[in-house]
C-alpha cells in the first residue's frame, strides 16, 4: 500500500516556493483554449490531459487533430515526443526502486513522469529514506497530475477571453522555468556544458534544419557533454 503520510508529503510538496505549480498551471490553461479551439468538447480535453499529462504531448494531440492527421499519426506524434521522458525515468528508477514496493506501484508510478514533478524529486529525494520515496514520487505526480486536468478546465471555460498572444505567452511559461530551474541545477560541468551548448547550438541548427533544430542541438550538446564527462572521469 501507499504510506499516507509520505504520499500527502509529496503531494504538498506543490506548496513550495519552487515548484512548478503556477508555470504548470499557466501552460495547461493554454492547453485547455487550444483544445477547444480544435474542436474538443470539454470531456475529450480532460481525458486528453488525463492520460497524456506531458505539456508537449497535449500540444502535438492539437496540432495533428488540427491539420487533420491521421488516428496512427497523432499516436505516433504524441508516442514519439513523449519517448523524451525516458532519460528522466532512466535516471528516476534507481532512487525509488526497493525490493519493499510491488510491481504496479512503479507501474503507476511511470505515468507520472515528466520535467516538473522529476525536478521536484531531484531536489528532494536526499531528504526522503529510499524505501518511501517511491510513495512521495507517487505524491509529487498526483499533485502536477490534477493541476494540469484542473488547469485544461480552466482554459476550455476562459478560452473566448484567450487571444492568440495570451496563448503563447501562458504555453512558454512552463519552459521559461524548466530553463530556470535548469540552471539553478548547474553544479557539474557536464550539465553545465548541456546546458549552455544546447541553448546556442539549437538556433544555429535552425539555419539547417527549422523543423529538428532543437532536436540536433540537444542531441549534439548533450554527446559531447557526455564525452567530456568520460573524459574527466577517466
Amino acid at each position: 500500500m501507499i504510506k499516507s503520510n509520505i504520499f500527502l508529503k509529496g503531494l504538498f510538496s506543490i506548496k513550495r516556493l519552487d515548484s512548478p505549480a503556477i508555470a504548470l498551471g499557466a501552460s495547461f490553461v493554454a492547453i485547455g483554449a487550444l483544445l477547444k479551439n480544435v474542436g474538443f468538447t470539454i470531456q475529450e480535453s480532460i481525458f486528453s490531459s488525463f492520460l497524456i499529462y506531458a505539456l508537449p504531448g497535449s500540444l502535438v494531440l492539437a496540432e495533428s487533430i488540427f491539420i487533420g492527421a491521421s488516428l496512427i499519426n497523432i499516436f505516433l506524434a504524441v508516442w514519439l515526443v513523449n519517448a523524451r521522458l525516458y532519460p528522466l525515468t532512466v535516471s528516476l528508477m534507481p532512487l525509488v526502486m526497493t525490493k519493499k514496493h510491488p510491481r504496479w506501484k512503479y507501474v503507476l508510478s511511470c505515468h507520472f513522469v515528466a520535467v516538473s514533478p522529476w525536478l521536484i524529486m531531484k531536489s528532494n529525494y536526499k531528504k526522503i529514506n529510499k524505501e518511501d520515496r517511491l510513495d512521495f514520487w507517487i505524491g509529487i505526480g498526483t499533485a502536477n497530475w490534477l493541476i494540469g486536468i484542473f488547469a485544461t478546465i480552466i482554459g476550455y471555460l476562459s478560452a473566448d477571453y484567450l487571444n492568440k498572444d495570451m496563448l503563447i505567452g501562458l504555453a512558454i511559461v512552463n519552459p521559461i522555468y524548466f530553463t530556470c530551474a535548469m540552471i539553478g541545477v548547474m553544479e557539474s560541468k557536464s550539465i553545465s556544458v548541456a546546458i549552455i551548448l544546447g541553448a546556442l547550438l539549437s538556433p544555429v541548427f535552425y539555419f539547417i534544419t527549422p523543423e529538428w533544430c532543437i532536436l540536433f542541438g540537444g542531441i549534439a550538446a548533450g554527446s559531447i557533454a557526455f564525452l567530456l564527462g568520460e573524459k574527466s572521469v577517466n
